[in-house]
């Protein structure tokens, strides 16, 4: 097979300044061994996070400049409902500055104390939003997707006699509504298959409960559909959203992900009374229902990013690109979650650091020495981010979208190598201050002796 190259070519280039080992590890040690407290600039590779940070297309920036920034009804909105409701199919369509806010005016609205809120995996805002309201996040992926080392083509599935067991338990009226997180972040950007979504689908709406997606990677979901589950092999990749979406009353996106924008999100429903509910709460906190807390042009940005995203070229090359790093990686040996997922490559902790154990966070460990070593920071989602609710030990590299080239990637690969080949000398590490929730972005560390 020939190479699958980028379907595009670069017009703008920003500059990476580079740094020496002896500056980040003062770097480190005045963030407090927190990736998240280091400065952009003293970052080499930046794998934090694919939230935000990918590079817009030439047509997002046209309607950037085309922005209509009028405070209610601008046409920047109109545009942006139509891309929404495009690919969703919702008929309320409320923007927002990104998921979390999505999420937050959701929960508040039908979440409370002695309801649950069950999913595959609540990723950390969600969670967060969850049991702010006093509910409880109940995370019922299928048992496999908690195997790091499974080759399993939709290990982000529900298990579905969990959800019919737990809606057994505490009763239908305590469940205002089921997620499905597509792909499965926390899980490796595992995909949910489209037989799973439809089961999950049936067993919510008997019992009377909405089903909402918590859609932020659905069209890297909607292409692993296309290539792993069989008859959708010559279904679009709009074809496959849309079916997707039916089963469901609505969803939360952060556009950040595969709206392929530097900001922005939205809560969509069919639920009218709901969706009224919801713009009353957007109006006190993030601003006009036609607006939401984003610029017209943002707007606009996200609109056009919702069309290129379905471009199969585009996500062939998404995914493989990811596959490129996940493989090469698993070939010399460096334990990593199987098989690639769709935005990130996911080091085993657990198994890359055996000789730490969890409660001297491994994660944490093994990020602050990959950025120690190479300039390059990922993200820990394990015990720092999860607490008692982490289902396995994780180092996310999460690769921005349409950003680094493949000698970049190839970079990657030999600084993780280098780390796994001194992995003995590493040791575990203590938090040594933390916030009351989502301590991962702002706790701070110090190494164990």
């Amino acid at each position: 097979m020939k190479t699958i190259i980028e379907p595009f070519r670069i017009k703008v280039v920003e500059p990476i300044r580079m740094t020496t080992r002896e500056q980040r590890q003062a770097a480190l040690a005045a963030a407090h061994y927190n990736v998240f407290e280091l400065a952009a600039d003293d970052v080499l590779i930046d794998l934090l996070t694919d939230s935000g940070t990918g590079a817009m297309s030439q047509e997002q920036w046209a309607g950037v400049m085309r922005g209509d920034e009028s405070y209610a009804g601008s046409k920047s909105f109109f545009a942006f409902r139509d891309a929404v409701r495009n690919v969703f199919g919702y008929e309320h369509v409320i923007p927002t500055h990104q998921g979390r806010a999505a999420e937050r005016i959701l929960f508040e609205l039908v979440a409370g104390k002695g309801s649950v809120v069950p999913n595959n995996t609540h990723f950390d805002t969600t969670r967060a939003n969850v049991e702010h309201t006093g509910a409880r996040a109940m995370d019922l992926v299928a048992d496999v997707g908690r195997d790091a080392a499974a080759e399993h083509p939709f290990k982000g599935d529900i298990d579905v006699a969990r959800l019919e067991a737990l809606i057994e338990e505490v009763g239908p009226a305590r469940i205002p509504l089921g997620m499905l997180t597509i792909t499965n972040n926390a899980g490796g950007g595992q995909p949910v298959s489209m037989a799973n979504a439809r089961a999950v689908s049936e067993v919510l709406h008997r019992h009377g409960i909405p089903l909402f997606f918590d859609a932020c990677r659905f069209a890297e979901n909607a292409w692993f559909i296309k290539q792993r589950e069989p008859g959708y092999a010559d279904k679009s990749i709009l074809e496959i959203c849309r079916e997707m979406f039916a089963l469901g009353d609505g969803a939360t996106m952060s556009a950040k992900k595969d709206g392929m924008a530097n900001i922005g999100g939205f809560l969509a429903t069919n639920d009218g009374e709901l969706a009224a509910k919801a713009r009353n709460v957007l109006i006190l906190t993030e601003g006009f229902p036609t607006y939401g807390g984003l610029a017209g042009r943002d707007l606009e940005a996200i609109a056009r990013g919702l069309e290129e995203v379905l471009h199969e070229d585009y996500l062939n090359y998404r995914i493989a690109s990811t596959a490129y790093l996940c493989d090469h990686l698993h070939d010399k040996g460096v334990p990593v979650l199987r098989p690639a997922g769709g935005h990130a490559v996911y080091l085993d902790a657990a198994r890359f650091l055996p000789h730490i154990p969890r409660h001297e966070l491994p994660g944490q460990a093994l990020a602050c020495a990959l950025y120690e070593e190479a300039g390059i920071r990922g993200c820990e989602i394990g015990t720092v981010m999860f607490g008692e609710n982490a289902q396995m030990e994780l180092v996310r590299l999460a690769i921005p979208r349409r950003v680094y080239t493949q000698s970049h990637i190839d970079y990657v690969v030999e600084s993780v190598l280098d780390v796994f080949a001194r992995r003995e000398e590493l040791r575990g590490m203590r938090i040594t201050w933390e916030p009351p929730a989502l301590r991962h972005f702002t706790a701070h560390f110090e190494p164990l002796p």
